[in-house]
């Protein structure tokens, strides 16, 4: 669908790597698709080139490799450069902005403010703009991480909202953009089929995770003061978690989502700081070998400290305390070096009470439903079956949400549909502020415990899935995580 008003997109850190990988090729998607009125504009802002064709030689550059999976077309890009301006800031000048406001002078519709730059920068930004009068008629979106910890991002929040209301603000969590969670609520919300079984009586356990094969890649400085909890627990997994678990909203309007959304998220059971050890986990990868090649220690990366103490991996279980969830354990887990590149949810279904088929029925997880998120996207329901042959042998098979084979539009990326609701006004699949301090609040006790803890982070190879006392906190459950079933 096509954005019929004008709007303006101002793109802070124009020439990083966000920018680079991300937002502009998500840009330059929706244009390609026809989904961006022809009145819209993207103006980049950053200080690194010197003028307008300096900047489209970066982007000719460095955005091209990143675009289009599905073939560069040369003609779409000239066309899609052409929306494209760019303004030359220093974030110390105030004139600067004054230029800045110049340069969007005339330009009809929306302004949307794209902040893709340390969360330091976020509030001199925003006053400036406001100095300028550039806050109205606007959206300011804040990538994360937003603070480091609950004071620190209330004072963001705080200062941000000063300057712009509540619904000017889109902060913004690229998994709550991607296509199968979204078909995670058209399963539940949209079918008969599910939804009955969605709660404590049916389902045994659900995993979350989120594994990476890299490594810091450079930003040494920046992970070692911020680790995998404030990185990617206290948002993608808790934001995850409550799209899992929440209550059907009365609409898909952005109020009604986020506040089922919240109301999981305030039914977290606090964690008390004496059973931290009892339903946490943190670990730190040493050297080993990933796709047949050798990586460093976390501790001999550039930028980070020898005695680091910083988790490179977090695994968690979290308990719901209302009525659908009481009693269901909600494993969360999230490392960097890991044995792959995955993230997914995995619904285990409880065994059936009797079986007269053998062992195989009684087992758990022998029904439970897989949505893969990356790096290939798709929802799996696994169920048992009789093997061919002579005698009543059951067998683990699986059915394919193949979305693909019934629509012939592609899937949308993350980003593009996000920027997309960006510009239409669109605030359900972005973070409220109360949901955010909810999140900060339930993690807070655990950042606390291991920021004064003397025992080190434990040790997992390179490689691998993690320290075994993740293994070991599910088997005190009587399951294990997905991989090691295989």
């Amino acid at each position: 669908m096509q954005i019929d008003s004008g709007f303006t997109f101002v793109l802070f850190g124009g020439t990083g790597d966000l920018s680079m990988r991300k937002i502009l090729p998500a840009l330059y998607e929706a244009h390609r698709g026809g989904m961006l009125s022809e009145q819209g504009r993207i103006v980049a802002v950053a200080r690194h080139a010197a003028d307008l064709n300096g900047y489209l030689d970066w982007m000719n550059t460095n955005v091209k490799a990143h675009v289009s999976k599905n073939g560069f077309d040369e003609a779409v890009w000239k066309r899609f450069i052409e929306r494209i301006d760019y303004v030359k800031l220093d974030l110390g000048k105030s004139e600067d902005f004054v230029k800045l406001r110049d340069a969007l002078e005339g330009h009809a519709g929306i302004r949307v403010f794209y902040l893709a730059t340390g969360p330091s920068l976020f509030v001199p930004i925003c006053r400036a703009l406001a100095a300028v009068g550039l806050n109205l008629n606007s959206r300011i979106v804040l990538e994360k991480p937003l603070g480091y910890d609950l004071r620190s991002s209330n004072a963001i929040n705080d200062a941000v909202g000063e300057i712009f209301a509540e619904e000017q603000i889109y902060r913004i969590d690229h998994y709550l953009g991607k296509e199968p969670v979204q078909n995670l609520l058209a399963l539940r919300f949209g079918n008969a089929l599910f939804e009955p079984l969605w709660r404590r009586e049916w389902v045994e356990s659900i995993q979350i995770t989120i594994a990476e094969e890299l490594g810091v890649e450079g930003r040494g400085d920046f992970y070692d003061n911020t680790g995998a909890l404030r990185d990617m627990v206290q948002n993608h997994l808790l934001q995850l978690l409550s799209i899992v678990a929440m209550e059907p909203p009365h609409s898909m309007d952005s109020d009604s989502v986020r506040d089922e959304k919240l109301r999981v998220l305030r039914a977290l059971k606090p964690i008390d700081s004496r059973d931290i050890s009892k339903v946490a986990v943190r670990g730190q990868y040493h050297g080993g070998v990933i796709r047949g090649s050798s990586v460093p220690a976390y501790a001999t990366e550039p930028g980070v400290k020898p005695q680091s103490t910083t988790e490179t991996f977090v695994a968690l279980k979290a308990e719901i305390e209302n009525w659908r969830w009481s009693g269901v354990p909600f494993f969360l887990r999230t490392g960097k070096r890991l044995a792959d590149r995955i993230a997914e949810i995995v619904v285990n279904f409880r065994p059936v009470p009797h079986s007269a088929l053998g062992a195989p029925a009684l087992r758990p997880g022998s029904n439970r439903l897989v949505i893969r998120l990356q790096p290939n996207e798709w929802i799996r329901l696994y169920c048992l079956a009789k093997q061919p042959g002579e005698g009543m042998n059951l067998a683990s098979v699986h059915l394919d949400l193949a979305f693909d084979q019934f629509f012939k539009e592609g899937q949308m990326e993350a980003y593009q549909r996000l920027l997309l609701d960006v510009i239409n006004g669109r605030l359900a699949l972005f973070v409220r502020r109360d949901e955010q301090e909810a999140a900060w609040r339930w993690v807070e006790p655990i950042l606390n415990e291991w920021a004064t803890s003397t025992k080190p982070p434990k040790p997992y190879a390179a490689g691998t899935w993690g320290p075994a006392a993740a293994s070991a906190m599910l088997a005190q459950h009587g399951t294990c995580w997905l991989e090691e079933e295989n």
